[in-house]
């Protein structure tokens, strides 16, 4: 878009005065929204006050609304729940507890509300928007109120944010929770797939889900579970004896273990719950199996929030704030929410009304209308599951003649596995035959190469690294030899997974088609990498499960100095010379600054920050945090950094280091990782096989065009196939970077979270936009 930028500095928040509460269920990433709003708005010069316990504090008032300073949200970000407080509140419901509570607000001269919570909360709110003038004329009435104040505080101004783990509310791909939720259930199956193993015992999990499935459905996806029972997508009739078949099956192929998975709300197509008992007991009855079963609860709402939550909080916290200054009396009642990873603003009461559209499509049976209610992203979800759980017989099956080769080349990343079980088992659907390469190209020269089945890769979704093997090494000194292989075990298209290297790979092998045809076949790039530094892609798979590692160990480095003098901690993070893991981890973590290559920086900005610590420090504040990329420069190195600090905070605070290192390559994947890992994959074949049809001429495979290598990467809110020749020119070779990344819009919020004065570009804030016309096509910038 060709627009002006438009700086936020035009929109001031003097006079003004914004309140936070959070309502209903509490949700892991709420203080990160309350923080942020908090800081947004004294950094606009607007008043902030908290009202604790959510409505019940407003009707209360008295002590429950407290005007709060930039250091009330110090140290809060990785703290789960929410540390204001949440209630139920009836008195809210009635009409005199809202009279209250406008007087409460009025008295302290309070028209802009920042409501953190789920559907029914944010319903209240914009109740409260609609009476609002009608409670102000009756408190006048009642002589409350001077007429002054009736004109003075006319209209009440609602910005909402999603806080549910259900991810339950439409308009939005993820609400703030439903990642650290996700995490939660993750961990835990990870822990009871290695006692079930031992044990050849089957597990029934329930999960939270009322009336959603989503943490179900995508634990499910996640783990590579055997069943999962939802409320949007009632079993068929007779799916009693359907399970317990796929579960023998599963048992005969030498699977030690069997996972079912739950969502409290699941019900059957007469709408009778299925409850994890039931299933344990059909389980037992029919099949013998030793089984048992864990119910999450609770623990699913609690504990740190993970990074995605943190970021996205902040982004819709600081959003919620701009919605607020730029709300006028004729704009309705919005609440911010996230579509791709665009921060967007839609009208509250459409989205309240299709979110009950979907309970109400459910309440009547029309199953199939509530999944497509709930969004795209929930119906892929769906179908990439009904597609990757279940092994057709092979009679069923179709047969192509295609050979296709799926490779890793690179570092590892976490996700390359979930990856490559998605594209053998969708490659196998569509009647290929799939063969796994070993070690990446070095691998694929020296013939490493093996037929691999639906059952050799079960339980990898879970699994961190590379286990087919990856090298760095790149195909132009073996193209001989590549191409040779290529022709003895008749490969007819290549999928590869990794990162910056698997993006030259493939521009090696489109270039060298003019020598070899052998090369004139499909390909397609999955970019695979913690450094989240591949061209035509916003999100690398490897990069969340980085993102996460980073964050956990700067709270803990953060943890170690608390009781002890003020400190300052200089860490250094992977990502070669893309700044994305230091300035996301920042935002995260809740850094003071971070160094990037993108970003250049002199000896006065060092200076600059230095001072803004020490000024810092003579707060309430004790810690501080400093990130910096490994290549951001290479005469201000993480010691000189390290020294700087040292020598200029001295009698202040003093210093500590710390480099990260290869810690952020490892780990079992994060939910994000696993699900983006399936979906891209399973979607990268179903392109491969379209590709093959497309090509295949007189007996053979003849793909010479630009299009037929491509690579699969997100872009803003869609999952795009681009052409790797086009992308050269977005290239940055000698640094291996994109030209242009849409994450260093983001920088600045870290810099006014931290207290700095900077300016922000909002030119893609500020419009309203509806429900309905969100793209379709909209992937998730989530899961």
């Amino acid at each position: 878009m060709d627009h002006q930028p438009k700086f936020f500095e035009n929109l001031s928040g003097a006079g003004k005065a914004i309140a936070v509460l959070t309502s209903g269920g509490d949700a892991q990433g709420m203080n990160a929204a309350v923080r942020a709003v908090v800081r947004m708005g004294i950094y606009v010069n607007a008043k902030v006050y908290f009202i604790y316990e959510g409505y019940q504090g407003m009707v209360d008032g008295g002590d429950n609304i407290v005007e709060v300073s930039w250091e009330s949200v110090s140290s809060i970000l990785q703290v789960g729940g929410t540390v204001i407080g949440s209630a139920r509140c009836k008195s809210f419901r009635t009409r005199e507890g809202r009279l209250q509570a406008a007087f409460n607000l009025v008295q302290r001269g309070i028209t802009n509300l920042c409501v953190i919570g789920g559907d029914g909360s944010l319903t209240g709110a914009n109740l409260f928007r609609e009476e609002w003038s009608g409670l102000l004329e009756e408190l006048a009435q009642k002589g409350k109120i001077d007429a002054e104040a009736v004109k003075k505080y006319a209209y009440l101004n609602i910005v909402g944010m999603v806080g549910s783990i259900d991810n339950d509310f439409c308009g939005t791909d993820m609400t703030i929770g439903t990642d650290s939720a996700l995490h939660r259930i993750i961990e835990v199956v990870d822990a009871i797939m290695t006692t079930a193993q031992s044990h050849q015992r089957t597990f029934v999990l329930e999960v939270m889900g009322r009336h959603c499935g989503y943490l179900a459905l995508v634990s499910a996806l996640a783990c590579g579970a055997d069943w999962v029972f939802i409320p949007e997508y009632p079993p068929e009739e007779g799916w009693e004896d359907s399970m317990c078949v796929k579960l023998s099956e599963n048992r005969a192929r030498k699977k030690r273990l069997n996972i079912i998975i739950v969502a409290e709300g699941a019900i059957d197509c007469h709408n009778k719950p299925i409850t994890s008992e039931k299933v344990k007991d059909l389980v037992v009855q029919r099949l013998g199996f030793d089984t048992r079963v864990t119910i999450l609860g609770h623990v699913q709402r609690g504990g740190t929030p993970s990074a995605f939550d943190r970021i996205l909080a902040s982004r819709m916290g600081v959003e919620a704030v701009l919605a607020l200054l730029e709300a006028t009396p004729d704009t309705p009642a919005c609440v911010v929410s996230l579509s791709g990873n665009q921060a967007v603003r839609l009208p509250l009461m459409e989205c309240v009304q299709m979110t009950q559209e979907v309970q109400k499509a459910m309440d009547e049976g029309r199953f199939l209308e509530a999944v497509r209610l709930r969004g795209r992203s929930f119906e892929n979800n769906l179908n990439t599951y009904k597609l990757l759980s279940h092994k057709k017989p092979d009679a069923e099956l179709p047969k192509t003649n295609f050979n296709v080769a799926v490779l890793n080349v690179g570092a590892p990343a976490a996700g390359m596995n979930a990856a490559v079980r998605a594209a053998v088992r969708v490659g196998m659907t569509e009647g290929h035959k799939i063969f796994a390469v070993i070690d990446g190209f070095e691998g694929f020269a020296r013939g490493k190469i093996k037929e691999i089945s639906w059952g050799d890769v079960g339980g990898w979704t879970g699994q961190g690294g590379s286990i087919l093997g990856t090298k760095r090494t790149l195909p132009a000194k073996y193209l001989e030899k590549i191409a040779d292989q290529m022709r003895t075990n008749n490969i007819n298209a290549l999928m590869v997974i990794g990162g910056f290297e698997a993006f030259e790979s493939c521009l090696q092998l489109h270039e060298a088609r003019a020598s070899f045809e052998e090369f004139r076949v499909p390909m397609c790039v999955l970019p695979a990498t913690i450094s989240n530094n591949v061209p035509g892609t916003d999100y690398c798979l490897g990069t969340d499960t980085a993102l996460n590692a980073i964050v956990e160990t700067c709270d803990r480095i953060k943890q170690s100095a608390s009781g002890t003098k003020r400190r300052v901690f200089i860490i250094e993070t992977m990502g070669g010379y893309c700044g994305y893991l230091a300035n996301m981890g920042a935002l995260a973590a809740g850094a003071d600054a971070a160094y990037i290559f993108e970003e250049q920086f002199d000896i006065r900005e060092l200076q600059a920050n230095v001072e803004h610590l020490t000024e810092k420090m003579k707060t309430s504040i004790q810690r501080g945090l400093v990130l910096r990329n490994e290549n951001c420069n290479e005469n201000y190195t993480t010691d000189f950094i390290y020294q700087l600090y040292s020598e200029e905070g001295k009698g202040v605070f003093d210093c500590r280091k710390n480099v990260l290192g290869h810690m952020q390559q490892g780990g079992a994947p994060s939910p994000f990782d696993r699900n983006f890992g399936t979906k891209i994959s399973a979607k990268a074949m179903q392109w491969i096989s379209k590709k093959l049809k497309e090509t295949y001429r007189k007996g053979k495979v003849f793909a010479n065009t630009d299009d037929s290598v491509c690579l699969l990467g997100m872009r803003r809110r869609n999952l795009v196939f681009q052409p790797v020749a086009e992308l050269k020119s977005e290239t940055d070779f000698v640094h291996r970077i994109p030209k242009e990344q849409w994450w260093l819009k983001l920088r600045p919020l870290m810099k006014i979270l931290a207290k700095y004065k900077t300016s922000y570009d909002v030119s893609d804030s500020g419009q309203l936009e509806h429900v309905a016309m969100l793209p379709k096509e909209a992937e998730t910038g989530a899961i």
